[in-house]
């Protein structure tokens, strides 16, 4: 079955741009240029993959963001036209996979549907272990994770991050080593995404920043989860 893909954007001409390069690809579009035409597609059929856009007539895009991050866990990519780093960071740690500036090439756009797609299929693949340990427990072959006995809304990324600490448990893990295997980008230094994930699932888990429980800094090298 061919992923579908859901295209969000009250400006038609960037909805039919994408469309038209995404033609030659083996995926179903759907297209929407409101909030609330999204929310009802979502609800109709499957999404493999959004793209949002972050101003929308009816409703911020972030706001849109938010309320699909409360029910569904595919990759969500922001398109907007915001460039500062904080903008970013806001999108990203509500639970967006990925952030285009407008204006974007198009094939760039076609590149980091793949590489989400792919990420999203590799994650969500069948495996033969988890993690359970002082209350959390997390599973890629069910994609669950719970916390004292209570489900955590995490976004894929959340999701793929916590369980790359957890397969790794005892052993630091650097912030480029993290960013590079859950990204599948080339980490810079100047990078505070890693940063910005981790206070969010901190935060998700309840745990204090100064004395976290299971996701521990250790300073200047990088983060681990106990064994």
């Amino acid at each position: 079955m061919a992923d579908t893909i859901l295209i969000v954007d009250d400006e038609k001409e960037i909805v039919d741009l994408i469309a038209l390069y995404l033609a030659n690809e083996p995926y179903q579009i759907r297209k929407a240029y409101c909030a609330s035409e999204a929310l009802q597609i979502a609800e109709q059929e499957p999404v493999s993959l959004a793209l949002l856009d972050i101003m929308l007539p009816d409703t911020d895009g972030l706001a849109l963001l938010q309320k699909m991050r409360e029910k569904y866990l595919f990759p969500i990519i922001m398109l907007t036209a915001r460039t500062s780093d904080m903008d970013k960071i806001n999108g990203l740690t509500l639970g967006a996979d990925d952030y285009i500036t407008k204006p974007f090439n198009p094939l760039e756009v076609i590149a980091r549907i793949k590489t989400q797609l792919r990420r999203y299929t590799k994650y969500n693949a069948p495996e033969k272990s988890a993690y359970d340990r002082d209350g959390l427990y997390i599973c890629p072959d069910t994609h669950t994770c719970m916390l004292y006995g209570k489900p955590l809304a995490l976004t894929p990324i959340e999701f793929n991050i916590l369980w790359y600490l957890c397969e790794r448990c005892g052993t630091v893990v650097s912030s480029e080593e993290l960013f590079e295997a859950v990204w599948g980008e080339r980490y810079l230094d100047n990078n505070n995404t890693v940063m910005a994930h981790i206070a969010r699932l901190r935060e998700k888990m309840g745990e204090p920043p100064r004395k976290p429980k299971f996701i521990k800094t250790v300073w200047g090298v990088g983060y681990k989860v106990d064994s």
